[in-house]
């Protein structure tokens, strides 16, 4: 297994990190002896950090991997898990959930400690508000908390807006071939680093839509260029080419996920992809791209919106729906572009004002797409919904 040294504080870190948020289950629980085993063959293997969250598999997660590093496998690992702001409407809220966390885990300490989807600056300036950052500040003096980051999931102002805001342990952001211009972007990526701030990536192969609903023409340029290689190692592989990445993390839900993605990243090194290789990965997103609904690619020349919407977020989230038949898109959509933060970015905030059309290279029929997206994507019981969830949450 290869490792990459966290420069913050030397860790030496799997760069593949098992995603505790896709056990296999069996009767709709999670399958315990399976999962357990997974977990104790892949520290055998050398993965070290492993990332789960209060709420994956309603809290069942924590649990089951507290429990499988029993007998002497938690020293040998890094644990990460989250705060999820949306349960924490007062500091004791915080406390709470942490302790819990502990109690699940079996564990006196929290080695990679997040908050959990954060979706914009309004959101972490709302946890700083009620005092979450000085009391982690304390658990990190006191030895229960090791390193205080964020994972992310909104658009790539808000990134670069809370990564500046804090002097971050490390970060959490998604990034895949395909998300290149979405949320965190590579941009953000690389002001990441230049910050000193570690980058873990999550949904390498986008939850296994880069695996599974592929289409055909794009299976065929990857198949054509390396037939021995699948979809799922052109995709980390491509990850891990950047050296700016510690760890990516693979929600691995059979033992044969684990074995594969262990192999690959057992000789998987940073700038290693050759000119060929890397101009599969464009002819790919080109494939991609054509069978896209609206041809956005990301550039963000329409922003920032006089109204506050997320455009190249709003349309990669309806893109999605169709293009990788992603069930998924509407819930993402709800988380990444804010409908439950102080300032939300979604289509119907449109005021059609016209003045990002008039910067789009692609020439895109913005607001009459944003109006299709609003409609497909939001729905008649959207902003009803919206409502009672931000009125129980307390959001202004």
């Amino acid at each position: 297994m290869k490792t990459r040294i966290n420069s913050k504080n030397g860790d030496s870190l799997s760069i593949l990190g098992f995603g505790c948020m896709r056990f296999p289950t069996k009767n709709g629980a999670i399958d315990e002896s399976r999962s357990i085993q997974m977990i104790h063959d892949s520290i055998e293997k050398g993965v070290n950090y492993f990332d789960t969250a209060y709420i994956y598999q309603n809290g069942k997660s924590e649990l089951l991997l507290g429990k499988a590093l029993q007998g002497g496998y938690r020293d040998r690992v890094n644990i990460a898990t989250k705060l999820p702001p949306f349960l924490v409407n007062k500091l004791d809220n915080a406390k709470k959930i942490f302790a819990t966390e502990l109690e699940r885990l079996q564990t006196d300490h929290i080695d990679y400690y997040l908050l959990h989807m954060l979706t914009d600056k309004a959101m972490y300036d709302r946890l700083a508000g009620l005092g979450i950052m000085e009391w982690l500040e304390e658990q990190k003096a006191a030895g229960t908390v090791r390193n205080i980051g964020f994972s992310f999931h909104g658009g790539k102002t808000d990134f670069e807006r809370i990564v500046k805001a804090y002097p971050w342990d490390f970060c959490q952001i998604q990034y895949n071939y395909m998300d290149e211009n979405n949320q965190a972007t590579t941009s953000g990526l690389t002001l990441a680093v230049s910050l000193g701030i570690p980058v873990i990536v999550m949904e390498p192969l986008r939850g296994g839509k880069l695996v599974t609903n592929l289409p055909e023409q794009a299976r065929n340029a990857f198949h054509n260029c390396d037939p021995n290689r699948t979809p799922a190692e052109w995709g980390l592989r491509w990850i891990w080419n950047h050296p700016e990445v510690n760890v990516v993390l693979s929600g691995m839900s059979d033992e044969e996920q684990v074995e594969e993605n262990i192999r690959i990243a057992s000789d998987a090194e940073p700038n290693s992809l050759s000119d060929v290789e890397l101009k599969v990965f464009e002819q790919v997103k080109a494939e991609l791209l054509e069978k896209t609904k609206i041809p956005c690619t990301g550039c963000g020349y329409c922003m920032p919106c006089p109204a506050g919407v997320n455009i190249p977020g709003c349309f990669s989230c309806y893109n999605d729906k169709y293009l990788m038949a992603d069930k998924s898109a509407r819930m993402r959509y709800f988380q990444t572009l804010g409908a439950i933060s102080a300032k939300p970015a979604v289509a119907s905030q449109c005021k059609s004002c016209g003045k990002c059309e008039s910067h789009c290279p692609q020439k895109i029929e913005i607001r009459k797409e944003l109006k299709t997206v609003s409609r497909e994507m939001e729905g008649v019981l959207y902003k009803p919904v919206v409502g009672i969830v931000r009125k129980f949450m307390k959001v202004k």
